[in-house]
């Protein structure tokens, strides 16, 4: 190729290479001039290269030029003696392939705007095999997408190397498809799992990236609302993985599981605990599998094991964590014992909270049915044991809740005399009392209107000392 002066230049001369090829078979030797400008050291040419091979290749792709089926050899096909039209097609795919493997390598390159380029032309390719797939379908109607395309993209906004965080903030417009979404997270795992697979240490740019994606990554409500798709199908099927929501919940769920099933810096634990509530737990397909993660970063201590309390607690409360009835008679008690000093706006929340474990673990229900419950000075529970087995808690009893039935506030007293009668089934909704404060509570109390009157006698009073005066006239007249 002439190359002509400045990046005009290089974009006139790319675009007559780009006619000619499309124009004439003959003149598919080309396509290496063009490929060619894709390893300058110029940014602004590879740019224009870049805008060639998404107008060439994306042509060719539309008019079914490149080979459909398991690539062979090139040079076996060129030695055979297949059509001039085969052989064109072959080889054109080849060129195709050299191009994708080059377009992933800028993912890594130092301007932005060419790491943009590149992703947006990767991801046009994708697109474009979508609609007109390199492999044959193996039944009528089966779903094709283009996997190893796609995973090589994946693959290099992954990268060990370099922080892609702004590059993945431009992917995360994609993530809004739904068949984008779900490869992603098949992607995803696959990337993860060969990086981390035999290697002794990570990098920590990889674990970054790696969350940024995975973080990304946000699923529908409902089912209904998979209908957003970036390869467009002229009839999804039912049959299709990629149209059900269980699908993509269990896709997300292999996905964190082999993310946090390594041993992740710190600073990213505490990362991936913040969001544990609210942006993975509700889409796992099997949220309780979430519990190995959970208690190895509460043996951490200290700000990481409270956080993730917070998803034990969710564990516990709403998908029925099969905990040892000694652990949560160990926790009750904490709580109970704890309870005794706690500010009332606090014990609203907390005896609820109580008595719905009780409600959710039968065997602790001998804490408040023991036919003798303990003495205070002789309750075998060990606030000061930190092992939870050793505590003795099954053996105590929730005395704590009885005297808690004396409290000066009515509200807590009321609270605390539910253990006095068969637990009901429906469990006691704390969420209205999560951030109730000591103010709410001294406000509602001014708030409740009492009796018009208040009766200080049974007899009242007549006159300025009553039946007392009548009676002491009548003991004067009388004498």
């Amino acid at each position: 190729m002439e190359r002509e002066a400045g990046p005009e230049g290089a974009r006139r001369a790319l675009g007559r290479l780009v006619e000619a090829v499309l124009a004439s078979r003959g003149e598919a030797n080309a396509v290496f001039d063009i490929l060619a400008v894709l390893q300058s050291e110029d940014q602004e040419e590879i740019q224009e290269a870049v805008r060639a091979c998404s107008r060439l290749f994306g042509a060719l792709l539309a008019r079914g030029e490149l080979f459909v089926g398991q690539l062979p050899s090139e040079e076996m096909v060129m030695a055979g003696s297949q059509g001039a039209a085969r052989k064109y097609k072959v080889w054109m795919r080849h060129r195709y392939h050299s191009c994708c493997n080059r377009l992933g390598e800028l993912l890594a390159h130092p301007s932005f705007q060419v790491k943009e380029l590149a992703l947006s032309t990767l991801m046009k390719f994708v697109q474009l095999e979508g609609v007109h797939p390199l492999e044959k379908p193996k039944w009528e109607g089966n779903y094709l997408f283009p996997r190893q395309l796609f995973k090589s993209v994946v693959e290099g906004l992954l990268s060990l190397e370099e922080d892609h965080s702004l590059l993945l903030s431009q992917f995360r417009e994609y993530l809004e498809h739904d068949d984008i979404r779900y490869h992603t997270m098949q992607a995803a795992s696959d990337t993860v799992a060969r990086v981390t697979d035999g290697r002794p240490e990570v990098p920590l740019t990889f674990w970054n990236n790696a969350f940024t994606l995975l973080s990304s990554v946000s699923l529908p409500r409902q089912e209904s609302n998979l209908s957003s798709f970036y390869i467009k199908h002229e009839g999804p099927s039912d049959k299709w993985k990629v149209v059900h929501l269980k699908e993509h919940r269990k896709a997300f769920q292999v996905m964190w599981l082999g993310f946090l099933k390594h041993q992740l810096p710190l600073r990213l634990c505490k990362k991936v605990l913040v969001i544990m509530h609210d942006s993975i737990l509700p889409h796992l397909a099997q949220p309780t599998l979430m519990i190995d993660f959970l208690t190895r970063a509460y043996d951490i201590g200290g700000a990481v094991s409270l956080l993730a309390l917070n998803g034990l607690f969710i564990l516990i409360h709403k998908h029925n964590l099969h905990l040892p009835a000694y652990l949560v008679a160990a926790f009750a008690k904490r709580l109970a014992r704890l309870a005794l000093t706690a500010p009332p706006e606090a014990l609203l929340m907390v005896l609820p909270f109580i008595c719905n474990l009780l409600r959710r673990h039968p065997a602790c229900r001998v804490l408040v049915h023991r036919p003798r419950g303990p003495e205070l000075d002789a309750d075998p529970y060990d606030p000061e044991e930190e092992d939870p087995a050793q505590s003795r808690a099954l053996e105590s009893s929730l005395w704590e809740l009885q005297a808690l039935q004396q409290h000066y506030h009515p509200e807590v007293s009321k609270a605390a005399s539910v253990i006095n009668q068969a637990l009901s089934m429906p469990e006691a909704s704390i969420a209205p009392l999560l951030e109730l404060t000591a103010f709410e509570i001294f406000e509602r109390d001014l708030k409740k209107k009492g009796p018009e009157s208040v009766p200080l006698e049974f007899i009242p009073a007549q006159g300025l000392l009553g039946r007392r005066d009548d009676l002491c006239a009548q003991h004067f007249t009388l004498s």
